[in-house]
């Protein structure tokens, strides 16, 4: 274990600091524990914003799979916090893998064991979630480049709660459950604080309290 915690930290971000620059070597793969950040591209002279993260999300992993310099520039638009993964020290590389997935492909069903933690490269990710008594599947949140899904299943030691389909054609990082546990074993509160959110969506969605057990100590 002190391995792992020697090769996370936490870093905390003010508002308008640069967490990673475009064309930079890469070092860290980060996982938001809280913040709001832009994602910057630069092309033909110019700077726009493509994308951001709300609280929840990871970057940093292409440069370390691929071995090239920082595709994008990210910015903090808030005062936050981030875990980084020094890759010096254990690199991602060593347990993530690439798996592509054709629009409307089911990537994990609801009610299945968990096995593996997805983190998106390209395309959209619709999750969704059964209501019990009709059997229809309900969206309850997609996600998009740099987001991550899958993880509740290994925070909870429960079943799949949901299904994810791929909305277009999606490539996602993989992470199998005992790479997840060994890596990402001190970011684990930050997931399951996302256990909370997820209840509220239930709630609002099926107008109910389904409860989302954490495992017992």
């Amino acid at each position: 274990m002190s391995q792992v915690l020697d090769a996370i930290f936490e870093k905390v971000v003010v508002t308008g600091e640069h967490i990673i620059d475009q064309d930079d070597d890469g070092d860290n793969f980060y996982v938001i524990e809280r913040g709001t950040f832009d994602i910057m591209l630069k092309a033909d002279g110019t700077t726009r914003t493509v994308g951001s993260y709300d609280n929840r999300g990871s970057f940093g992993e292409l440069a370390l799979m691929y071995n090239t310099p920082r595709a994008a520039t990210i910015i903090a638009t808030s005062p936050g916090a981030l875990w980084c993964l020094v890759s010096e020290r254990m690199k991602v590389v060593d347990v993530l893998s690439t798996k592509v997935y054709n629009s409307g492909e089911q990537i994990i069903a609801q009610g299945d064991l968990a096995d593996c933690f997805y983190i998106v490269e390209s395309g959209h990710v619709k999750i969704t979630m059964k209501r019990s008594k009709v059997n229809e599947e309900v969206e309850i949140a997609t996600c998009s480049r740099g987001q991550y899904f899958g993880e509740l299943a290994l925070v909870t030691n429960k079943p799949r709660a949901a299904s994810a389909y791929a909305m277009d054609n999606v490539k996602c990082l993989v992470m199998d459950v005992q790479a997840f546990e060994r890596l990402l074993g001190p970011c684990m509160d930050i997931m399951k604080r996302n256990i909370a959110n997820y209840e509220e969506q239930l709630i609002t969605l099926f107008k109910s309290h389904i409860a989302i057990e954490e495992p017992n100590a």
